[in-house]
């Protein structure tokens, strides 16, 4: 299946979901805090919107990137940025692979220098530390890169780090039937 928008598309092998979505942007309606002192803020019951413009799903002057969600199992429609929602619901044999692209000021930097989409995972660039939040079993990695002048961090997930020769193959080919266009 082909899977294409914001400038990404892959070919999901057999059995794979993906999504490549958008946050929808926070949009800044004042609050009525009452004058309070910075600190003293609180969010508005009906915007959820501080009187500083934040709120409870970000910053109504961030800058909102896509982030794509690939996994050999059903992704859940509620996931976090970094797939929290779809790793509680992983099995062993799940992988999870997530592409979140950062601002165009962070292309090429020393955090960004990998060029091009990684495509060589090994079972050992996979530890329990490296996950957002630890789950029994689980393994994660972070890979930063920036393929043609968009700024991403590669985030993998394993169902069970023990399962990874077994997973690990199907992602890499994931990962390398992926393409990246400019901006």
């Amino acid at each position: 299946m082909k899977l294409e928008s914001h400038g990404i598309q892959t070919n999901l092998p057999p059995g794979w979901e993906g999504r490549i979505t958008v946050r929808r942007k926070p949009e800044a309606v004042p609050g009525d805090d009452g004058g309070a002192a910075p600190s003293a803020r609180v969010f508005s019951p009906e915007h959820h919107v501080s009187a500083g413009g934040v709120t409870a799903i970000g910053d109504a002057t961030e800058q909102i990137l896509p982030v794509v969600h690939l996994g050999n199992f059903p992704l859940p429609g509620d996931r976090g940025d970094f797939g929290s929602g779809a790793v509680d619901v992983m099995t062993d044999l799940d992988v999870l692979l997530v592409l979140a692209e950062y601002g165009p000021e962070c292309a090429g930097t020393a955090l960004f220098s990998h060029q091009g989409i990684p495509t060589r995972l090994t079972p050992n660039m996979f530890s329990a530390s490296a996950l957002q939040r630890t789950l029994p079993g689980q393994a994660g990695c972070q890979v930063w890169f920036t393929a043609e002048d968009r700024a991403f961090c590669l985030y993998a997930v394993l169902g069970r780090q023990s399962n990874a020769r077994r997973v690990l193959p199907a992602a890499v080919e994931t990962l390398a039937d992926t393409r990246i266009q400019p901006r």
